[in-house]
């Protein structure tokens, strides 16, 4: 049974790859770019494209109300070509505000169009220093400094926003560092998750998964995945054919 699905973030690294695997599984998508040039690409791969700017939140909430979604999925970035290293610590800047005013835009909509389930990219290395491997119910770094307070501030505004979105079912995916397709990498250190697995976990949490956040990466020792291979039904060696 298909469901009607709001991407938010559909041209990035995982929307690419996950666009096709909603598709497939019959559901009815509606994806989200910032730049008209990129909806034609979504339409090619199986989306019904919307160009609107997460920070424009009446724009926003039209868009979703439009799109009647059951379900709503929050993929946004702003990173840039190939993380280029020159260009992060501003990107991160730009990133954590996606994290918190973008997300808290999107679960306003979200809400307005009465969706089910949200559910959003976060990421597995901002867990607060100590015993590894980390759970998911282990803090998140909120002490960080420097560079890295700036990312973990946005991610623990995002988790927050999403998690704290009732009535709507919030499912947090804290995905490792991505590789493959479409991420300008061929590996990536641990913990580490190819860029299709990482689609496909969102794809299960449209049908399972109770609230709450996931680990999502190839086994590794930095933190535990049992809970999203058990609850989600999630494989770490999941690629697409394409």
């Amino acid at each position: 049974m298909g469901h009607r699905i709001f991407l938010a973030g559909g041209s990035g690294a995982i929307g690419r790859r996950l666009v096709p695997q909603l598709a497939a599984a019959g559901h009815q998508v509606t994806a989200t770019t910032r730049r008209a040039a990129k909806a034609e690409d979504l339409r090619a791969i199986g989306a019904d494209p919307v160009v609107v700017d997460v920070f424009d939140a009446n724009a926003l909430r039209a868009a979703v109300a439009a799109g009647r979604p059951e379900i709503v999925i929050h993929q946004l970035t702003d990173l840039p070509a190939g993380l280029d290293p020159s260009k992060m610590a501003e990107a991160a800047i730009r990133n954590a505000r996606i994290r918190d005013e973008g997300t808290r835009n999107l679960v306003e909509a979200a809400k307005a169009a009465n969706a089910k389930r949200l559910i959003a990219q976060s990421i597995a290395w901002v867990y607060e220093p100590g015993a590894e491997p980390h759970a998911e119910t282990d803090p998140l770094d909120s002490g960080a400094e420097g560079g890295r307070a700036v990312s973990v501030g946005g991610v623990i505004a995002l988790e927050k926003h999403v998690l704290g979105a009732s009535p709507i079912t919030g499912i947090v995916l804290r995905y490792g560092h991505l590789y493959g397709p479409g991420t300008g990498a061929e590996s990536a250190v641990e913990p580490a998750v190819h860029v299709d697995a990482a689609a496909y976990a969102a794809l299960l949490a449209v049908e399972r998964g109770a609230q709450g956040a996931f680990n999502v990466a190839e086994p590794n020792g930095h933190i535990t995945t049992d809970k999203a291979v058990s609850a989600l039904g999630w494989r770490a060696d999941f690629r697409l054919n394409a």
